[in-house]
């Protein structure tokens, strides 16, 4: 029984197979009314039958934005898991043929122009914020030549399936990293070449080092990957995170670029991290429930420091 309990329970994460062939049926299918409105009922349904990520996410939302009262944390977690709803929706709409587009906007984009004009490259950093899945169309409005997305492959290899291929249909290049020591060759080699890579530090893939910062007020484990790149590349680090504001309406928020030396000492290196990580403290503070943090991953004492993960 538990057993069977437990594979329900995998087939209903907002992560599953199970739920993006359902989106995928429902975008190619659907009537515009429902396409518009029903995705926030599922990430209700999602919150309500998975209580320990809503707790996760409740969790972090009391770091963000403080404590407040139950109701306002349940409010705020539905408000979450709804937004994620919509913009996995929107993205599988936009990969549709359909004949939708995005509308985008982006506040900062003297920053990007500022990071770029050395010519070599440009390693963005992001996080799995509202957008994250369409964020190489979004960013399309800072680089317009595209962005290359390294990602950390899905818990379900089916459910990755179905993303990936909506993802190449709507013109995005992946990279899955955290599979070997190798994984970020690819991405090395765009970034000599003059081009965009991004990165999402708010999860730190296996195998991948990390190095503590202080986020939220707590210690918390910064990815070293962008770091490593940027050091090998000469690209500078530009902090970009992006919002949902409405219908296949999203902004991205550009941060100063982050500068590392070809050499960099473990100081130069602290405080790369911390800027990096302080830009998303920043993003996520304005936006709260604009962050999908479903894992718990961050924190020193978290689940991925008790699993063993690589100091």
């Amino acid at each position: 029984m538990p057993r069977l309990r437990g594979a329900l329970l995998s087939r209903l994460r907002p992560d599953s197979a199970f739920w993006r062939r359902a989106l995928t049926a429902g975008v190619t299918r659907g009537p515009e009314p429902w396409v518009r409105h029903s995705p926030p009922v599922f990430g209700v349904l999602f919150a309500a039958a998975l209580p320990e990520v809503r707790r996760r996410v409740e969790q972090t939302l009391r770091r963000v934005r403080g404590p407040r009262s139950r109701v306002a944390d349940l409010l705020d977690a539905a408000e979450v898991f709804a937004t994620y709803g919509r913009c996995i929706t929107e993205a599988l709409l936009l990969a549709s043929d359909r004949g939708y587009t995005v509308a985008s906007r982006t506040r900062g984009v003297e920053h990007y122009h500022a990071a770029a004009a050395a010519g070599r490259g440009v390693l963005i950093v992001t996080a799995h914020t509202g957008g994250w899945d369409i964020a190489g169309q979004v960013l399309g409005v800072v680089h317009p030549a595209g962005v290359v997305l390294a990602m950390q492959r899905e818990r379900d290899p089916e459910a990755r399936a179905i993303q990936d291929a909506a993802r190449r249909r709507a013109g995005v290049q992946v990279v899955h990293i955290g599979d070997g020591p190798l994984d970020g060759l690819p991405l090395l080699h765009h970034l000599r070449r003059g081009g965009v890579v991004a990165m999402q530090i708010d999860r730190v893939p296996p195998g991948m080092r990390s190095r503590e910062v202080t986020f939220l007020g707590e210690r918390w484990r910064a990815p070293e990957g962008p770091l490593a790149l940027a050091a090998l590349s000469g690209a500078p680090i530009l902090p970009v995170f992006t919002r949902r504001l409405g219908f296949l309406e999203y902004e991205a928020v550009v941060a100063p670029p982050i500068r590392l030396s070809r050499r960099p000492t473990e100081a130069e290196r602290d405080r790369a991290a911390a800027a990096m990580m302080g830009a998303m403290e920043r993003f996520v503070r304005a936006h709260p429930t604009q962050w999908f943090h479903f894992t718990g991953e961050g924190p020193v004492d978290g689940p991925a420091a008790r699993r063993g993960a690589a100091p």
